[in-house]
């Protein structure tokens, strides 16, 4: 007699990383949930994971409301605040500096060469053959 033996499912890593991810992120979210199952005063930190979390989703929205427990109707405006919160740059983005520069002083050479050409100060020329290189450049120039 052959018996059907069951295989327990098979997660990929980062599956099985996400999945966790929003387990805890459910249990994080219910401390702020009311007696009437209303999400009120959430901070702001629970906020940007929950922003970084939908960012990184793969899969129908659908799933990501089932997998965080909430209605989407509640997802939603938690979502448009994050969203809101991080264009007034209330998230710091990881140590990112953005560098403006002017228009005239930067211009791209030979695009077969792919030489970037930065006109530093009034009669010095610097050129770049790798991005790298002007990225290092800048770094120790700021």
């Amino acid at each position: 007699m052959s018996r059907l033996v069951r295989k327990a499912p098979t997660f990929k890593i980062k599956k099985w990383e996400t999945f966790m991810d929003n387990l805890i992120l459910k249990k994080r979210l219910t401390t702020f949930k009311t007696k009437k199952g209303f999400l009120k005063n959430v901070n702001d930190e629970l906020l940007r994971d929950l922003l970084q979390a939908w960012e990184s989703w793969q899969g129908t929205p659908k799933e990501f409301y089932r997998s965080i427990g909430f209605a989407p109707a509640q997802m939603a405006k938690l979502l448009g605040k994050a969203k809101k919160l991080k264009r007034e740059g209330f998230f710091p983005e990881n140590d990112f500096k953005e560098i403006k520069v002017e228009s005239g002083k930067f211009s791209l050479l030979d695009p077969s060469s792919a030489c970037v050409e930065l006109v530093w100060e009034k009669d010095k020329i610097i050129r770049f053959s790798q991005v790298d290189l002007l990225v290092e450049f800048l770094k120790k120039a700021a």
